[in-house]
């Protein structure tokens, strides 16, 4: 039988406790987001790609042909469809059928090692697969570890059509959708944790498109204004920020399928791209290649930039380039996307991370949850606008699948605790002081020293290991170990890299590897990491 109606507390997830409608009373659903437009202009340009170019109309068309074959093969409501596809065309249709059968979506980000997407498959408990030849091959050894899961191959196809060669139906067809209710869960994002294991933040429609939201309802792009995307699409945040917000303001997203410079900017001069968010690594890139024609960059407006720290020398060649100050986000996948910003009008200052964007307010507490004041440091948590035109239409999400636990923590107090440490100062702007998680950020990936960590120590001759962040101009931090053993270090080092490579996304894999015969340690006997930064400081 379907459920009609979703059980949180069987997942460890908790309900929104507020259901205001979204400002500029636009669709309330992923599945819907095409409505206005539809309405307005269907021929309008919505989706660009390698596998093609969709107006509104065709884009709907291709979406319910979608939602028919999902149902066709036995997916119902809140079913879990995964996809590990790359940016173009499919993966977007995909996401709105999906969104239109009321089952959940999954990102399966491609980079990650074959044992890291098997982790999430099963932990998500995935229904249905959708990947190419290669993610095909590469999941096959898991499969009997994952007997509920059915792997659809799109291969060729994609540049063919990709999930149209999926759908056997030339027409759409009538299908059962539900009445898809706004605050249910629409997709699930999987973060890396401090334990090692990624957990799955899951969110509803309503906060996956509230972003895109509160941009239409302050003109901040406008529908002639094409959005760009080159980092992952299965990435949720990227989600939100491209093909979700572009489709709420009639504009077409424009899927790029290569993260070289040269190619960016064939994607910006041949579709006129206006603007799209990224990390400080591509645009410098995009900036200094002698690849790249600046005249090709004519569209592009002002990019925004987060997820890695901002050398002095970029901010000064963004400037003038731009003829302003870049903007700096501070986000997460649990927000989703963007908590705080820096204006345009006001100098990058080291730590800051700027004011909340309207519909959300940002507290600084203690270890009661107390707030505190200007100047005091602590841990940054984020809650829905008190006030102002957006005040409580935001919700937090709503927990994280199958972590009671680590949901209840996460939301003690109707907030969401980022175990991030930093201040607001007097006029509330906040400054990040660390990371209470010891996140390692690298050209924009998350790395979780622990899940590093958890592969080192798998090698016997290894007794202990540390992963840490160093600093780098150009990807904001770069992913180092030092691990403790007897055996001989050259040896060592290069098996530890092979089983990293084998085991960990390319991202993840430390750029150094050290071996110690003892990691200095506290008291406690824990790992005084600050300790080891000098190691790489003198190589």
């Amino acid at each position: 039988m379907v459920a009609t109606v979703f059980d949180y507390q069987a997942h460890g997830l908790v309900a929104s406790a507020t259901r205001l409608p979204l400002p500029g009373a636009g669709p309330a659903t992923i599945g819907d987001v095409l409505a206005r437009q539809l309405t307005r202009d269907p021929d309008r340009l919505a989706l660009v790609g390698r596998g093609g170019r969709l107006t509104y109309a065709q884009l709907d068309a291709e979406a319910d042909r979608t939602a028919v074959e999902f149902h066709d093969a036995g997916i119902t409501r809140y079913d879990r469809i995964a996809a590990c596809l790359p940016n173009d065309i499919d993966i977007v249709i995909a996401l709105l059928a999906c969104a239109r059968i009321g089952a959940i979506w999954v990102g399966v980000n491609r980079p990650l090692a074959p044992p890291e997407k098997a982790f999430i498959l099963a932990d998500s408990g995935a229904q249905l697969y959708l990947t190419d030849a290669a993610g095909a091959e590469e999941i096959r050894p898991a499969l009997n570890e994952l007997p509920g899961l059915r792997v659809v191959q799109l291969g060729a196809a994609i540049m063919e059509g990709g999930v149209h060669g999926f759908v056997q139906h030339p027409k759409p067809k009538p299908y059962p959708r539900p009445d898809v209710d706004s605050y249910e869960p629409a997709a699930i994002a999987y973060t890396s944790g401090t334990t090692g294991r990624p957990k799955g933040a899951v969110h509803s429609h309503h906060n996956l498109l509230l972003p895109g939201a509160v941009a239409v309802a302050e003109e901040r792009f406008g529908p002639d204004c094409h959005q760009g995307v080159m980092l992952p699409l299965t990435i949720l945040n990227l989600v939100v920020l491209a093909p979700l917000t572009a489709f709420q303001d009639g504009a077409a997203c424009v899927c790029m399928d290569s993260m070289k410079p040269e190619d960016i900017a064939d994607w910006i001069a041949d579709e006129k791209v206006g603007h799209f968010a990224s990390v400080p690594t591509v645009v410098q890139d995009l900036l200094t290649s002698d690849n790249v024609d600046p005249r090709d960059l004519a569209t592009l407006g002002h990019p925004d930039i987060g997820g890695a720290g901002i050398a002095e020398s970029f901010q000064r060649l963004y400037r003038e380039r731009f003829g302003k100050h870049m903007t700096v986000a501070y986000g997460m996948t649990e927000a989703p996307t963007i908590v705080t910003k820096t204006s345009p009008d006001e100098a990058p200052v080291e730590e800051l991370c700027g004011r909340a964007v309207p519909q959300l307010e940002v507290l600084v507490v203690d270890e009661g949850d107390a707030p505190l004041s200007p100047g005091a440091i602590g841990e940054i948590c984020v809650r829905p606008a008190g006030a102002g035109p957006y005040a409580g239409v935001y919700t937090t999400m709503l927990g994280y699948w199958n972590r009671p636990e680590d949901t209840e923590a996460a939301l003690a107090q109707g907030m969401y605790h980022t175990g991030d440490l930093g201040y607001l100062d007097d006029t509330g702007q906040l400054f990040i002081r660390g990371r209470q998680k010891e996140l390692i950020i690298r050209g924009g990936a998350n790395v979780y020293p622990a899940e590093v960590e958890r592969v080192l120590v798998t090698d016997a001759r290894v007794s202990d290991a540390a992963v840490l962040g160093i600093d780098d101009e150009r990807l904001g931090q770069r992913v180092v170990a030092v691990v403790q053993s007897e055996c001989d270090a050259a040896e060592l080092e290069e098996a530890l890299r092979a089983l990293c490579e084998r085991q960990l996304a390319r991202y993840k894999v430390p750029d150094r590897i050290l071996v110690v015969a003892a990691l200095p340690r506290n008291a406690m006997n824990k790992v005084i990491k600050p300790e080891l930064v000098g190691l790489f400081a003198e190589q």
